[in-house]
């Protein structure tokens, strides 16, 4: 999940109003809450899911990478996870997810139960007629399994976001995300008003499909999800009675409030009646506690990499341990990984059990990352185990 950190809240509730089409016409309003809500298996206290960012370490490839993206979606829809995500990032070595749509294709194919949804896709950086045909693709692929979720960052830097937009002005697409929200869920539902300019648009596969001669296309579409890690997206999901995705994982001390902020502004629609929020959370089990130890140290030397401006593959902790830490990167490593739930599965479990009593989420979506795929594979199958979700 990406930040919404670049706008305004005061903004949140202006001009997404009179014009937008808030809820869309997905479906029924009992129809879509059994799209977002999941049902809690074994002991877990709330359905869980997974956040794959299509981690590549160092001395392996993205075929490697994408192989265990596979792996992980068939073996945690076999476990009972609820929904699996990826989420778009750009520029990144360490990261193969550039193309969510691609992705989620590509699973929909090896795949059977599970939900496939973003997590996110960056609105600002595509148009939304775009986005309306790729995840209209993906519905027609997968019906009714696909989610929508939305954010605001451009999940990459600044030059970056420059070149994914041609446009040097940044601001602008943050700025306009209300707008461009209701413009993607018109074109979704295929419901422009007569008179405007986008009236005889049509996103393909859609809903016109259904109402042209002889047509029998569902007019179902994914659901609507907004991502953040402040309170701009909390605030317009809960004006616009959506569901939420609140990226804890990198965002710890903005987790609560944003929660808190959706609930008491939420606004009951035809996609909710009832605010339903999911949290990101940064988990890696481990049958060694010292290896455990070793991959999180390995997360934090990426992510510090990262913030200094120099992305690379992920690293193995060999290369972690090697690293040479000032007094400020020890301190930036420490206060990242103390958000990271690490450890045999009992202690895993038990940090889980504690966020959610602490957050009070409605679905805790797990991110793992690890330098080889089978420990991030095994990381799930731990946590799995130690909720007692079924085996097959």
């Amino acid at each position: 999940m990406a930040a919404d950190e670049t706008a305004d809240e005061t903004t949140a509730t202006g001009t997404a109003g009179a014009d937008a089409p808030a809820t869309g016409t997905a479906a029924t309003g009992a129809t879509a809450a059994d799209e977002i809500r999941g049902t809690a298996l074994g002991s877990a206290p709330v359905p869980l899911s997974v956040l794959d960012l299509v981690t590549v370490g160092s001395g392996r490839t993205a075929t490697d990478a994408l192989r265990t993206s596979v792996d992980l979606a068939r073996l945690t829809e076999s476990r009972g996870f609820h929904r699996y995500w990826v989420a778009e990032h750009h520029s990144m070595p360490g990261v193969a997810s550039s193309s969510p749509a691609v992705i989620l294709a590509h699973l929909a194919a090896h795949t059977e139960r599970i939900r496939l949804g973003s997590g996110g896709v960056m609105l600002p950086n595509h148009a939304p007629l775009v986005i309306a045909e790729q995840f209209g693709t993906l519905e027609a692929l997968a019906p009714h399994r696909v989610d929508l979720g939305l954010g605001r960052a451009p999940g990459t830097d600044g030059a970056t976001a420059a070149a994914l937009r041609r446009s040097a002005t940044l601001n602008e697409g943050a700025d306009d995300f209300p707008e461009q929200l209701a413009e993607l869920i018109r074109f979704l539902d295929d419901d422009f008003p007569d008179g405007h300019p986008y009236r005889r648009i049509h996103a393909i596969p859609g809903p016109v499909q259904g109402s042209s001669p002889g047509g029998v296309q569902s007019p179902h579409r994914p659901p609507v999800w907004l991502l953040g890690s402040s309170g701009f997206s909390a605030r317009l999901a809960a004006v616009l009675g959506l569901p939420f995705a609140f990226a804890h994982h990198f965002s710890a001390q903005n987790t609560v409030p944003a929660l808190d902020l959706y609930r008491e502004s939420f606004r009951p629609s035809a996609v909710l009646e009832e605010p339903y929020a999911l949290i990101g959370v940064s988990v890696l089990a481990a049958d060694d506690e010292r290896e455990a130890r070793r991959q999180v140290l390995a997360t934090g030397v990426n992510m510090l990499r990262l913030r200094t401006g120099r992305p690379g593959l992920f690293p193995s902790p060999e290369e972690a341990e090697g690293y040479e830490l000032g007094p400020m990167e020890r301190e930036f490593i420490d206060s990242w990984t103390a958000n990271i739930v690490h450890g045999a599965a009992e202690e895993v479990r038990a940090g889980l059990d504690e966020l959610h009593k602490r957050t009070g989420a409605d679905e805790l979506m797990l991110t793992s990352h690890a330098h080889r795929g089978e420990l991030r594979l095994r990381s799930y199958e731990l946590v799995a185990d130690a909720y007692g979700l079924p085996t097959a």
